[in-house]
């Protein structure tokens, strides 16, 4: 007797039809008796026939229907019934754990051109959050339900963070398709957290009010944590390029970054930059900013320091990352064309600099204002 109760004539358009269920279910083809169609609930679909071995029947797999149109499965179902020098079906290869998978041929296939910013992230995101959750589930049975719950909890409390640790997952889920371990993409459809897009920075008053600020820490005992602060104002780069750079970057008027967001880049330093690097203690570590627990490691405990000194500027919305904001505003605004900006930045595109080309309206538009009063007082207007 045909197992299940599931038979209809299959056509590629009807199977493309078929959606997954909360269990796995096979569809049996009227045409060709002990063909089938299996349908797993990640969604993913592959070809299935009867096989009469020793007088007994068993299920061997075709392979995923992906690959395969009906008509040409139809006629290898019927050769192997015909021919009996027909070679035996190999088992289909067990589908191996998250973890395996990362732990093998991904990290093979990947690590090793990862820069080491971006290792370091991937690591990251495996010990605290993929293999926690999916780590010990074959890939083929991680639904898209289950990515989907994961990713809204962790949204709740980080959605920035999400949304990287999604962009990785779905990197790694796209490989484990292309190996052939499962047929579609679990990640598919959930859509990123939409963020406001961030411009605060600074202005004048402010900045003088953060430069109070500093210089009080700096007769606490605190001028590490304030010169980085400065370094990131003074000098546009990120967070990290900041706390993990090395004296081996560090020239006479420039940082030669080996590690930025987009690859290696050249920073110029202007005179006051140049004598907060200068007045720094060298150690025998290769940070200029050594962790005071381990030489051999960059210092991390900055944000303890920058929520405690932006509450007492009054800046308390402000995120490190504004510095970085500040530096491109009041470039824009000074006048320095936005080709300029985006290489002082290393943006990879001037489009992604372009949200600072408004700044530089907004003073024109401010002087021009003045003028006008100035000359329209003289004509009596």
């Amino acid at each position: 007797m045909m197992p299940g109760r599931e038979r209809r004539k299959l056509t590629d358009a009807a199977i493309g039809r078929l959606r997954p269920r909360a269990r796995e279910y096979t569809v049996w083809d009227r045409s060709v008796p002990g063909l089938g169609v299996r349908v797993r609930p990640t969604g993913g679909k592959s070809w299935v026939m009867l096989e009469e071995t020793g007088g007994r029947s068993k299920r061997v797999s075709l392979g995923p229907v992906s690959v395969k149109g009906i008509e040409e499965v139809r006629r290898e179902c019927l050769a192997r019934r015909v021919s009996p020098m027909a070679e035996p079906v190999a088992p289909a290869r067990p589908v191996p754990s998250f973890r395996e998978f990362v732990e093998g041929e991904w990290k093979a296939a990947h690590f090793a051109r990862y820069k080491p910013s971006t290792r370091y992230i991937a690591t990251r995101l495996l010990e605290t959050r993929f293999l926690p959750a999916f780590g010990e589930k074959p890939l083929d049975r991680i639904a898209p339900a289950e990515i989907r719950r994961w990713f809204d909890a962790f949204s709740r409390t980080a959605p920035g963070n999400a949304n990287r640790a999604l962009d990785v997952l779905r990197q790694m889920m796209n490989f484990a398709v292309a190996r052939g371990h499962i047929e579609t993409n679990p990640t598919r459809g959930i859509e990123r957290n939409r963020r406001p897009r961030m411009t605060r920075f600074l202005s004048r008053e402010e900045i003088a009010r953060l430069h109070g600020v500093l210089d009080a820490e700096d007769g606490k005992g605190n001028r590490e944590h304030a010169d980085i602060v400065r370094l990131l104002l003074l000098t546009g780069c990120r967070k990290n390029e900041i706390l993990r750079l090395r004296w081996s970057e560090v020239r006479d008027d420039m940082l030669e970054l080996v590690d930025s967001k987009t690859g290696p880049r050249k920073v110029p330093l202007n005179i006051h930059a140049r004598r907060i690097l200068a007045r720094q203690p060298r150690g025998e570590g290769a940070f200029v900013f050594p962790s005071p627990r381990d030489p051999d490691r960059p210092r991390n405990d900055n944000l303890v320091f920058w929520f405690r000194i932006r509450k007492e500027a009054g800046i308390e919305d402000v995120r490190l990352h504004d510095l970085r904001h500040t530096h491109a505003s009041h470039a824009a605004m000074s006048g320095v064309p936005i080709p300029v900006v985006s290489r002082l930045l290393g943006h990879s595109s001037v489009r992604m600099t372009l949200r600072y080309a408004h700044l530089g309206d907004r003073e024109i538009e401010q002087a021009a204002e003045r003028v006008g009063q100035a000359i329209g007082s003289l004509l009596e207007l």
